[in-house]
């Protein structure tokens, strides 16, 4: 019989990923930005036709896609090499050459929206004012732009307008736990929420008229749930919720009259619609543990995009007949019953809280009974159930993999997301460390064979375990991780400055606290092999920081391997890297098993 080779790198890394998409009125064309050639372009499908075709070749990151209403042309937000300075393009719904639209170096431009019409764009950029921000409406036929929005005390963003096109709503951002939201009646400004000292968020606007604005928000909750607003009264109204799950996006269906809602609940999304006309609530049963998007049609059709633990991005469309799968994104060669779930722990930390964690272990055939503890990135964010290449190949390849969501994390409160706020390098730290223990207790790991990785926050845990916990580990791994949390500060960008000293701390007046959580004052124990990488276009963590961190540890002669990729920010956008950087990753922890 023939005998084929065992998979590797290549196979969990021709997995493709879907950053965007966009559905046009009549529902003939689905867009989405896709890898298909190993690069991210937009590409398309002629509903209900499922086959893609190209429709543009920049080979670059598309954050964001919108149709014209009358399906003339679409818009794209595309950046350079992971700089995260997205600008505005136009581009036939046949496909072509990219037209810029509206550009400016240095300035990233976000949250589009076009008129009824089709004849302006409203849209977010940091061109004029790159700490606050400013919103404008551009007249796409004469040229014409004017501002709508100027940012004050807080980087401010344009989030929706009312149907008649005379009202806007806006968020000040001043921290990731303290987002308020705003409307804009001619030159007054009129919160949502009650006036309170308490610190809440507010997320997924939406109006349903052009006087009655639904929401999700926490104010007065530890948990977020579904708001109404009175444009005319001014008057707020909680309408419901669920215990222990974080409402979020807010979507309104014409069709039914209702609402579809997404919710967070610890390592998975839910769905759920609620009815404006009876005012009930149901769940939704969806095809993903994770909704990464949601359209609704004017049909009332529904267009996710998701993925689960065992499976990549992928598209699907939701009818009448329920849920079909429009793209069939998997891994090459591998059986999804190959690919692991993770198992899903909870242990006390060092101080009683609980902390929710996922264990994905390797096969019993494949076990070289090695655990990886991987630190999410974030820090208020979550390692949620789903599809990482890396880390299903890992397991493939023998490697557990345990992942906590330590404080800070979302999708468990505001309050225990509100923990990681000026407390970096001591609560979150125990918590990963306290993980470990539970694993040697309970006989899943062995404290002898325990490698460590992370990106982003989850770099700078790596690091910061590492200087003050090396006898945990045998190598680690650092991918875009903050070293020294005053240059770090320091070199943010400006949008994120104001949310700089919550999150994070003040240099002058945190000085102690800082010095303390920064990983570079632990040069001396940060014993073991390292392996660095960077993209050098980074605009989060700059280059700088992984310089730091490597330059010092050469000089103290110690085992540093470093890996700058030129081309890339923070992340990988282009398939090549993403298979050079974990197949070197592989080699690297192979040394050690």
């Amino acid at each position: 019989m023939i005998q084929f080779k065992q998979p590797d790198v290549e196979n969990f890394f021709q997995t493709f990923g879907i950053q965007s998409f966009a559905v046009n009125k009549d529902e003939t064309q689905l867009v989405f930005s896709t890898n298909l050639n190993g690069k991210y372009n937009l590409w398309a499908m002629d509903l209900p036709d499922t086959f893609p075709y190209p429709l543009s070749f920049h080979n670059q990151s598309c954050s964001e896609i919108t149709f014209d209403p009358k399906s003339r042309f679409l818009l794209a937000v595309i950046d350079q090499d992971g700089d995260e300075n997205g600008q505005v393009y136009a581009l036939p719904t046949s496909g072509g050459s990219l037209e810029p639209l509206r550009q400016y170096e240095g300035a990233r431009h976000m949250g589009l929206r076009l008129s009824k019409d089709g004849e302006k764009l409203y849209y977010t950029s940091t061109k004029d004012d790159s700490t606050y921000l400013k919103s404008y409406e551009y007249n796409l036929n004469d040229g014409t732009e004017t501002i709508i929005q100027h940012g004050k005390g807080a980087s401010t963003h344009l989030t929706a307008k009312s149907p008649d096109e005379q009202t806007f709503a806006y968020v000040k951002h001043y921290a990731n736990t303290y987002v308020l939201a705003f409307i804009k009646k001619g030159e007054q400004e009129v919160m949502l929420t009650p006036k309170t000292d308490k610190q809440h968020t507010v997320s997924g606007i939406e109006f349903v008229s052009d006087n009655i604005i639904y929401f999700t928000t926490d104010f007065d909750e530890d948990f977020s749930y579904l708001a109404r607003f009175d444009v005319d009264n001014e008057t707020f109204e909680k309408v419901t919720g669920v215990e222990q799950e974080g409402f979020d996006r807010v979507i309104f269906d014409k069709v039914t009259n209702s609402l579809y809602i997404t919710a967070e609940k610890g390592v998975r999304d839910k769905l759920y619609q609620y009815s404006l006309d009876t005012e009930t609530l149901k769940e939704v049963e969806i095809p993903t543990s994770e909704i990464a998007g949601l359209k609704v049609a004017d049909s009332g059709n529904l267009y996710l995009m998701g993925r689960t633990a065992v499976r990549p991005p992928n598209l699907y469309m939701r009818d009448e007949n329920g849920w079909k799968q429009l793209t069939n994104y998997n891994v090459p060669g591998v059986k999804e019953e190959e690919l692991v779930e993770p198992e899903l722990i909870t242990y006390k930390s060092f101080d009683g809280l609980e902390i929710e964690a996922q264990l994905f272990k390797a096969k019993p055939d494949k076990d070289n009974g090695h655990v990886i503890l991987w630190p999410h990135g974030g820090p208020q964010a979550a390692e949620r159930a789903t599809f990482r290449s890396l880390f299903q190949f890992l397991v493939y390849r023998g490697y557990s993999i345990f992942t906590p969501n330590f404080r800070g994390s979302t999708g468990y409160g505001l309050a225990f997301s509100k923990m990681v706020e000026g407390d970096w390098g001591h609560g979150p730290r125990l918590d990963n460390i306290e993980g470990l223990e539970y694993l040697f207790k309970e006989g899943l790991a062995d404290r002898d064979k325990v490698l460590l990785m992370g990106g982003s926050y989850g770099g700078y845990m790596a690091l910061l375990l590492h200087g003050r916990h090396a006898d945990y580990f045998k190598a680690v791994v650092d991918i875009f991780g903050p070293c020294n949390l005053f240059s770090f500060i320091e070199s943010v960008p400006e949008h994120w400055k104001p949310v700089m000293k919550q999150w994070v701390g003040d240099p002058v007046e945190d000085k102690e606290k800082l010095t303390e959580d920064s990983p570079i004052q632990y040069l001396d124990t940060m014993t073991k092999p390292m392996f660095v990488i960077q993209g050098a276009k980074d605009p989060r963590v700059v280059k700088a920081e992984s310089d730091q961190i490597v330059e010092a540890l050469k000089a103290k002669g110690r085992d540093v391997k470093y890996l700058v990729l030129e081309d890339e920010g923070h992340g990988f956008s282009k398939k090549a890297n993403e298979m050079k950087v974990y197949e070197e990753v592989l080699a690297f922890f192979d040394q050690f098993v």
